[in-house]
């Protein structure tokens, strides 16, 4: 690391040019998301035009998800007692491959719903390992003063990303056919694969200390220190529940662009840039302040406003009001996520950080399988914005009782 001390900049790029090793990861890292994103919503247009079935489409979004639920945890363990780069690097290596084989079966028209479910499951189990010790790592990327900020460059990155993949899913499924935005997203693979190949980490990096426990003791000490250590609860929680009841708006979207709003592939893919340019925008002003010198009322803010919006997102039927609020939408969920995170990289110790990353991982992007689940269900039950709005006002009602238990969410 480059600087002890950190930038009092309102630059929001000034942590990329201070620290070496995260502008290298950082930039590998965004190209290829663009290629994940691309991934995505071709997945999720495919599963409905397999099986034009929204309950399915729930099915497929669950099996990127559901591994990282079972698997995160013993990716934590790997990633506290092993080298975290050799992990990262191992995983997304693998990723290139599945990302080939899922090409391959659709330019051969080999593809099948089945097929579909699979590689998603096999893409979910890398993630539950390379996510761990993804998230671990960047402690040793930067100071601990600018995580913030990096966790915001990083969440920036992620949805530049989500504007630009979508976007480019488009043009490729209209001009190349679907086959081929998997094709691109496994050529992606080697950006990251190169930044990951000329980053040098410190041996700071590569914590040995877990590897003197059994695997249940590791756990169990990094439950018993989350369950005794505030607000980590409380932290947990609130990604937990935002997890479940917030994915529905992206796993339904396309059942709702193409049955509630009649749009093709095409709008489709701008309503998710939509969402995707709001999330940039609230990522750009994290990475900027760190949150703020009042994190926590800026968590608050957040953390209400978006179920609010998403509940007026599914009353309107008025695609640019539509486009507007989800924008909105993107805002209030990723300074909710980045902020939520944060706090948590800076509470926790090196010795155990990537056991209790993986406790949050957990409980945040392994809670999607069941808000997935529960969105398909209820949008077969009773139609996609239902679902969407339905969940969006236990969510509300969630933050209006969690923020009032413990104060100390805001107490920063």
């Amino acid at each position: 690391m480059t600087a002890p001390v950190p930038s009092r900049s309102l630059n929001p790029f000034r942590t990329l040019a201070r620290y070496r090793n995260f502008r290298i990861f950082w930039i590998g890292q965004s190209v290829s998301l663009i290629g994940s994103w691309m991934q995505q919503v071709a997945v999720g247009w495919l599963a409905l035009e397999l099986s034009n079935d929204a309950f399915l489409v729930g099915v497929v979004a669950a099996a990127g998800t559901l591994p990282i639920l079972l698997f995160s945890l013993p990716g934590g363990m790997l990633a506290d007692r092993s080298d975290k780069l050799k992990i990262i690097r191992t995983a997304q290596a693998l990723m290139l491959c599945e990302a080939t084989a899922l090409w391959w079966l659709a330019w051969t028209g080999h593809l099948t719903i089945g097929w579909l479910i699979a590689l998603t499951s096999i893409g979910g189990l890398l993630a539950a390992f390379e996510i761990p010790a993804r998230q671990a790592l960047w402690v040793h990327l930067v100071d601990r003063e600018d995580l913030p900020k990096a966790i915001g460059l990083n969440s920036m990155g992620f949805n530049l990303a989500r504007v630009l993949g979508p976007s480019i899913a488009a043009i490729v499924i209209a001009k190349a056919g679907i086959a081929w935005t998997f094709g691109i997203n496994a050529l992606s693979f080697l950006a990251v694969l190169a930044s990951l190949a000329i980053m040098a980490v410190p041996p700071a990096a590569r914590d040995l200390e877990g590897a003197k426990k059994s695997a249940l003791e590791g756990m169990r000490e990094a439950l018993h220190y989350v369950r005794h250590t505030k607000p980590l609860p409380a932290l947990m929680l609130v990604a937990m529940v935002f997890s479940i009841l917030g994915v529905p708006v992206i796993t339904l979207l396309p059942v709702v662009a193409r049955d509630v709003l009649g749009l093709g592939a095409e709008g489709y893919g701008a309503l998710m840039a939509t969402l995707g340019i709001g999330a940039m925008v609230g990522a750009l002003g994290i990475a900027a302040t760190g949150g703020g010198a009042t994190k926590g009322r800026t968590l608050w803010w957040a953390s209400h406003l978006f179920p609010a919006l998403l509940l007026l997102f599914s009353l309107t039927r008025i695609v640019e009001l539509n486009g507007i609020l989800l924008f909105a939408v993107g805002i209030t969920m990723i300074i909710n996520n980045a902020l939520v995170n944060s706090r948590l990289q800076e509470i926790v110790p090196d010795a155990m950080r990537g056991r209790v990353i993986s406790l949050y991982i957990m409980v945040y992007i392994g809670g999607s399988p069941i808000g997935s689940f529960v969105g398909g269900a209820l949008a077969k039950a009773f139609g996609a914005a239902w679902a969407i709005g339905g969940t969006a006002a236990l969510m509300l009602l969630f933050a209006l009782w969690v923020f009032r238990r413990e104060p100390t969410l805001t107490a920063h």
